[in-house]
C-alpha cells in the first residue's frame, strides 16, 4: 500500500483534486484493460465530485459503477445513495444500464439482499472478493466509513464481500473490510471541522483502529487521503 495524503485549501479544489485523480486512474487502467469498476460512497460531500463527473467525456460503456454502502431505503428515497448519485450524475450522461449495479434493498430483508449483492460482485468479478479498480468513500465524524461503524459486528466480518451494517437500530448494506482492502486504489474524500479528532486518531502511531474504522482501510494499492483545510488542520506537519 502507498498512502498519500493532501489538505486542499477549499472544498472548491478539494472536488477538482479528488476529480483529477479518478480521471487519471480511469485513464490509466483502461490502457491495461476493457472495463473499469469504480464504486461510490453516499452521504453530502461527493455531491459536487459526481455533478463534475457528470461534464466529463469518458468511455462510459467501458465504466461499471457500484456502491460501497447503501441505506435500507428504495431508490426514490431521499436518503438513497443510490438515487443521489443518480440524480447528480449518471441520469446526464450515456452509461449502459447494465453498467450500473446497485445494491439491492427491496426484498424487506436486509440479509438476502446483502447475499443478493455478493453472488452479484462474485458472478462480475469471478472471485470470492472483488477487486475494484477504485473504491470511493468518505469519513463520518465518529471514524466510520462505508456502513463499518465502530463497535458492531459488521467490522469482524472476513468471509463475506457484503453484509448488513448497523447503524444503532437503523440496518444497512456494506462492503466488508476485505472487499475494500482487496482494491487497486482507495480515495479518502474528507470535509469538516468535526473530522478533525478523528483523522489525528487514525494517523496517529498507537490508536485502536476498531473506533475509528477508517483506519483500517489498508488497499493492496494506492490509498488517497484528501482532506480540505478544516478536516485536516491537525495533520498538516505529517
Amino acid at each position: 500500500m502507498t498512502r498519500f495524503l493532501e489538505i486542499l485549501p477549499d472544498s472548491a479544489q478539494l472536488i477538482e483534486r479528488c476529480l483529477s485523480v479518478i480521471l487519471e486512474q480511469i485513464t490509466n487502467r483502461l490502457v491495461e484493460v476493457e472495463k473499469f469498476s469504480l464504486v461510490l460512497s453516499g452521504g453530502n460531500t461527493p455531491k459536487p465530485l459526481y455533478e463534475a463527473l457528470s461534464k466529463e467525456d469518458l468511455p462510459w460503456e467501458r465504466i461499471h459503477i457500484f456502491w460501497g454502502d447503501e441505506r435500507y431505503v428504495l431508490s426514490e428515497h431521499p436518503d438513497s445513495n443510490q438515487g443521489m448519485a443518480r440524480l447528480a450524475w449518471l441520469e446526464h450522461i450515456d452509461i449502459p444500464t447494465a453498467n450500473i449495479h446497485p445494491i439491492p434493498t427491496g426484498s424487506g430483508d436486509p440479509s438476502l439482499d446483502a447475499q443478493r449483492y455478493a453472488k452479484e460482485l462474485e458472478e462480475w468479478f469471478k472471485t470470492d472478493f472483488p477487486i475494484f479498480d477504485l473504491v470511493l468513500l468518505g469519513m463520518g465524524d465518529d471514524g466510520h466509513t462505508a456502513s463499518l461503524f465502530p463497535g458492531t459486528k459488521a467490522l469482524k466480518v472476513i468471509d463475506k464481500s457484503v453484509t448488513v451494517g448497523f447503524k444503532g437500530k437503523e440496518p444497512r448494506i456494506t462492503l466488508t473490510l476485505p472487499s475494500i482492502n482487496q482494491a487497486r486504489c482507495v480515495i479518502f474524500l474528507v470535509t469538516g471541522e468535526n473530522k478533525r479528532y478523528p483523522l489525528s486518531q487514525i494517523f496517529a502511531n498507537e490508536v485502536d483502529l476498531e473506533n475509528y474504522p477508517a483506519g483500517l482501510i489498508k488497499p493492496q494499492g494506492d490509498l488517497w487521503w484528501l482532506l480540505d483545510k478544516s478536516a485536516g488542520r491537525e495533520l498538516k506537519d505529517r
